[in-house]
């Protein structure tokens, strides 16, 4: 089971740790790897990654299952097998080198860029797939064997045989729900915390997101009474994961009883409207110990919230911001994008504007915005819509700084790249080859770069759907 990021990231994530719990089920001796905190020191001293059950490299095992979470990891791929003596790219490699198996949340997203350097992957939500393919490997004799059998599986993608031709993406059934942490693991991300789903899916509509309701069946709620039966008496910290967690609608007493218990709680995502009406939400996370209140508004205006679909007002905030001040929060913390299609700088003044009023109304806590480019992503209404441009990016985002200076504090995402992200969002399993060029010349952006813009712009999107190409 390998992760190709750091220890710290890769123990932070709740999907990596439950479908090696439940490989582990199926009687299967599945070991964690990772991408090592220093790679150029393990490539000077020739040591491959290790295994972090019992310290086999990873050349050793039969087979690589390989959790990606977003486009830029593909790097972080390359490197991890280059690392093990593993040719990254498929067709390098031979008849004694590991089969790379991959899934998931890039599956859900932009799998085509990593086709080259996988045998196969499993699109979608993995619970119901990932293990019996895997038990299935062990029983066949072939590689091609193995192929047959894992083409009958829900959201198998085998791109040698496929091409670039996608299936639906799996739903797994609510059986195995909630996920949920097998480690408590002091040096990831989040430190020590329990982590479990609240709930799965989401039932909103905004226009950027692959989570919106059309997605895999929209929200499926686990019950409380379920969620604390599973949160073991030595976690102290408790991490609720939901794309949509805030609108559970028994949220507010399953946060007071893990409150009442002495356990620290976080939330993965909070709705500014959610938290507006449901002033106990804040409370209660203030209560356990959070110090950042955090919501998202997306867009940079009312009228561009409107359009992306994202039901968050400017009254919503401003209750928000009052709350974080009121209840001693020191930083209340607004995520939002920037390049989103028909911005205007008009949009950006609105929102340095507003990010004041948001300043007066938060007290005591300090206001921080956190920025990102908007990416196009598969699978949502925006999928094939252009990247606003590095330069026009990076001139909203000063001018949002400029606007905001000593009023609030902006972290930006870098726009470069944000623009790789975009093309590889984007792109077919051509961008995949443009990532190996990249890597090998360096991996430094203007490699990337070089490498993006070599791609002949015939060979691009041939994967477009009908209603894309046609628009």
């Amino acid at each position: 089971m390998a992760y190709p990021s750091p220890y710290r990231a890769g123990m932070s994530s709740l999907g990596f740790q439950w479908i090696t719990t439940l490989v582990r089920q199926e009687g299967i001796a599945a070991e964690r790897v990772f991408l090592p905190d220093a790679p150029e020191a393990w490539r000077a001293a020739r040591m491959a990654p290790l295994s972090c059950e019992t310290q086999t490299p990873l050349n050793r095992f039969p087979i690589i299952a390989v959790s990606l979470a977003y486009e830029l990891e593909i790097a972080g791929l390359i490197e991890l097998l280059d690392l093990a003596g593993i040719p990254p790219r498929r067709e390098d490699r031979g008849p004694g080198d590991p089969i790379v198996l991959l899934g998931g949340p890039i599956s859900m997203a932009s799998p085509l860029a990593a086709a080259p350097f996988v045998d196969a992957m499993l699109l979608g939500e993995a619970e119901e797939t990932a293990p019996p393919a895997l038990r299935d490997f062990f029983d066949s004799d072939t590689r091609e064997r193995w192929l047959d059998h894992l083409e009958l599986y829900p959201g198998a993608y085998i791109p040698e045989r496929h091409g670039t031709a996608l299936p639906p993406i799996a739903k797994a059934s609510d059986r195995l729900l909630p996920a949920r942490s097998a480690w408590l693991a002091p040096d990831a991300e989040l430190s020590s915390m329990f982590l479990l789903e609240g709930e799965r899916g989401c039932h909103r509509q905004c226009t950027f997101c692959v989570m919106r309701r059309t997605t895999n069946g929209g929200m499926r709620l686990v019950e409380p009474d379920r969620i604390l039966s599973l949160v073991p008496d030595e976690a102290h910290k408790v991490g609720l994961v939901g794309a949509a967690i805030s609108d559970h609608p028994k949220l507010v007493p399953l946060l007071q009883t893990l409150v009442d218990s002495g356990r620290q709680v976080s939330l993965s995502s909070l709705r500014a409207d959610r938290v507006a009406r449901k002033t106990d939400i804040a409370r209660l996370l203030r209560q356990s110990g959070a110090r950042t209140l955090t919501v998202a508004s997306d867009g940079a205006s009312e009228r561009l919230r409107a359009t992306l679909q994202k039901k968050t007002s400017e009254d919503y905030l401003a209750r928000c911001a009052a709350q974080a001040g009121d209840l001693g929060y020191a930083v209340f913390k607004v995520y939002m994008m920037i390049g989103v299609p028909d911005e205007t700088d008009e949009d950006i003044d609105e929102l340095v504007a507003f990010t004041r009023e948001l300043r007066r109304a938060s007290g005591r806590a300090r206001v921080a915005l956190g920025v990102a480019p908007f990416v196009a992503k598969r699978n949502t209404p925006l999928d094939g819509q252009p990247f606003a441009g590095i330069k026009v990016v990076e001139r909203r985002m000063k001018r949002l700084q400029r606007g905001l200076r000593g009023a609030a504090e902006v972290r930006p995402v870098s726009a470069r790249w944000a623009w790789v992200e975009y093309e590889l969002s984007q792109g077919g399993p051509e961008v995949g080859e443009a990532a190996f060029a990249a890597w090998q010349a360096g991996g430094r952006f203007a490699d990337w770069k070089r490498a993006l813009k070599a791609v002949d712009p015939a060979t691009r999107r041939p994967w477009a759907s009908p209603a894309r190409a046609a628009k």
